[in-house]
């Protein structure tokens, strides 16, 4: 009998350990809840208690007439005036919805400002993302030791989130309006000194398998994204190149660089953690760019809940304008840039003890509506806030998405330089859908044929 009273206790200890490990779906009767107080993809559907921010009713997916893909998207909001400016002067007022990043940008720079405008909760996906998300709900899983997720597909994974690492998977698999995409941009660096340089041109395209509308659960082979940067300017790095591959296993993923000078493309497991991104000239870092890029298994990632923030959103007007008008010394011009009162899922990432990375702390903030990640404040090993990223989401109704894949970047807080990167301001083409091409096409043979000069 006590052999048996022990082998139970075992048997239950190990049940529990596994429980721990593997973040099991929701029931039901919780998913439920996305046709009902719920958006489809997990957003409350009700204001907030003062009106400021509004009822989410279906999201924004009016096409602007004429409008052609790869047009400039036109600012559906382009009447509106600021409801209210933000400034160091009358910055406590609004304290509380205010990154720590943002208070300090106000508190170091006196002409700095917010301009708030009404909230338009244009987030949107087709149906059947939302009828995969429906189904994510009660089938997805995570497992947090090693950040593998299984069982989801063509939806967001964890739409009623409740861990960190489920919120930042559900804006790795995030819509971002499409199967494959083709993204031309500029990355500006604008100097501590106040000079603006163009630190690269490049072709980014990437698919999301995970997002085939004719695929399936069934038929998936775990990559949810691939992608392939080709660089154009300047002269020097004309033909580098890089791909990415994504898996829903971080073990798998895998990453080429294809460097002109020595003509071959190699493996680059070092496109990851704190490693300094060419692409921004070394200024960002590769988990830095488009607000998430690799994994993020040397932190500890804890929910802290959900805040009504202040944050840039909207910013269709600042796509339309040219770099030289948006891209000014010190910070982006304030008259450009849209922000708007939204929630937010807050996730603080620690690192863990034994590893090492040159931003030990994080906070991400992260829209409930659309799942993109809208800023990160970055700490440094003292404690010290250090740097802000930020993405100027594009609203594109006609896929209709809302994404930060475009108009992201960085501020250093302490030397005052900061960045823009997958800039289209001055592209004759911006965001946009393209043709699945062949599966050959994602491939380090296809970037090596592509880049031999």
């Amino acid at each position: 009998m006590q052999n048996n009273a022990f082998l139970n206790t075992c048997v239950l200890t190990l049940t529990l350990a596994g429980m721990s490990l593997a973040q099991a779906a929701v029931s039901p009767e919780q998913a439920a809840r996305l046709k009902t107080e719920l958006t489809p993809l997990g957003g409350e559907r009700a204001g907030n208690a003062d009106g400021s921010i509004p009822p989410w009713n279906g999201g924004y997916t009016k096409v602007a007439p004429g409008y052609k893909a790869g047009d400039k998207r036109a600012d559906p909001f382009a009447g509106e005036k600021p409801l209210y400016s933000i400034k160091a002067s009358n910055m406590e007022q609004y304290a509380s919805g205010l990154a720590e990043g943002t208070k300090l940008l106000l508190k170091k720079y006196p002409d700095y400002r917010l301009d708030v405008y009404p909230t338009h909760r244009s987030a949107a996906a087709p149906q059947w993302v939302y009828d995969n998300t429906g189904k994510n709900a009660t089938r997805a899983t995570l497992d947090v030791e090693t950040e593998k997720v299984a069982s989801a597909y063509g939806g967001i994974p964890f739409p009623i989130p409740d861990n960190g690492a489920q919120v930042l998977w559900n804006y790795r698999l995030s819509w971002q309006g499409g199967e494959t995409i083709s993204a031309p941009f500029d990355t500006w660096l604008m100097t501590a000194g106040g000079k603006k340089v163009q630190a690269t041109r490049a072709l980014f395209s990437y698919q999301f398998p995970y997002y085939s509308e004719s695929g399936s659960l069934e038929n998936f082979a775990g990559k949810y994204q691939v992608g392939k940067l080709l660089t154009e300017l300047p002269s020097s790095k004309a033909g580098e190149g890089l791909m990415t591959h994504w898996d829903m296993d971080p073990a798998n993923r895998a990453a080429w660089q294809y460097l002109v000078g020595q003509r071959r493309v190699r493996r680059a497991p070092n496109i990851a953690y704190d490693t300094p991104d060419f692409v921004t000239s070394g200024v960002g870092l590769f988990d830095e760019a488009f607000m998430l890029f690799g994994p993020t298994d040397r932190y500890d990632l804890k929910l802290a809940g959900k805040k009504e923030l202040i944050v840039p959103y909207n910013n269709n007007r600042a796509g339309l304008a040219k770099s030289d008008d948006l891209v000014k010394p010190n910070f982006l011009n304030p008259d450009l840039v849209r922000w708007e009162k939204h929630r937010v899922w807050v996730v603080e990432a620690t690192l863990k003890s034994g590893k090492r990375h040159v931003v030990p702390h994080r906070t991400y903030y992260v829209d409930e509506d659309s799942w993109q990640i809208l800023m990160v404040d970055g700490y440094d090993a003292q404690g010290k806030l250090g740097r802000q990223m930020y993405s100027l989401t594009l609203l594109a109704p006609d896929l209709p998405a809302l994404t930060a894949q475009v108009m992201w970047g960085s501020y250093n807080l302490d030397t005052g330089a900061y960045f823009l990167n997958a800039s289209s301001n001055d592209l004759a083409v911006q965001y946009q859908t393209i043709a699945k091409p062949s599966a050959s096409f994602y491939t380090p043979d296809a970037m090596a044929n592509e880049n031999m000069r």
